[in-house]
């Protein structure tokens, strides 16, 4: 697993020198990008001693042990920065969109690496779908938090509640895109649909202070 090192390391470095360059809004944005990247990079080492641990395939860690650690080491940064900054609405769901799009990214790379581009097609759907599917779990916690904080139980039903579903939903995309022919397409096709109906119908109608 040392090429997941490296990969972190070049994609991360240039990233932390610009975030020693930039000002304010764009310094935090880069922050979630790698705040996503490095809880992917954690990911893959929990996910791999688990797996190694309970003498899983790395077929069925994919479906029963991966959806687990990602989603909740995805949302442990975005965690941190609701309860020690406060932020408001909008900036709490695009911090969520950018740990998603930095844990995506860093995925997809590793993915690249790991299976090379002989489909390049298929690579670039899975591509796609990979970040859609983050991208959709990450703004239904993101979204579900923000909505459910003010009250304490509330919050934490709610909180266990967002996480397990977004446990299903990443299982379940992991099992179509691990599979040939129409079902891998119809797996990619599901969260791709829902950021378009997102962008197109439900953006205007979610009003974020």
């Amino acid at each position: 697993m040392n090429y997941i090192e490296n990969i972190y390391i070049c994609l991360a470095a240039p990233l932390i020198l610009a975030i020693l360059c930039m000002r304010r809004e764009g310094r935090r944005s880069l922050i979630f990008v790698t705040a996503g990247m490095t809880a992917c990079l954690f990911s893959a080492y929990v996910s791999t001693f688990l797996a190694g641990v309970t003498g899983v395939s790395l077929a069925n860690a994919s479906h029963e042990i991966s959806p687990v650690v990602e989603e909740i080491m995805k949302c442990l940064p975005l965690l941190f920065f609701l309860l020690i900054f406060e932020p408001d609405k909008r900036t709490s769901v695009s911090g969520a969109v950018l740990i998603a799009v930095g844990f995506a990214t860093f995925e997809n790379v590793c993915f690249l690496i790991s299976y090379g581009t002989a489909d390049l097609f298929r690579l670039f759907i899975r591509g796609f779908g990979t970040g859609a599917m983050h991208v959709v779990c990450g703004m239904a916690v993101a979204l579900g938090l923000i909505f459910l904080w003010d009250r304490v139980w509330l919050r934490v039903t709610g909180g266990f509640a967002l996480i397990g579903f977004v446990i299903v939903f990443h299982a379940v995309f992991n099992i179509f895109v691990n599979q040939s022919g129409v079902v891998f397409w119809i797996g990619s096709a599901i969260p791709l649909t829902l950021v378009l109906v997102y962008v197109i119908f439900l953006q205007r109608k979610i009003r974020l202070t």
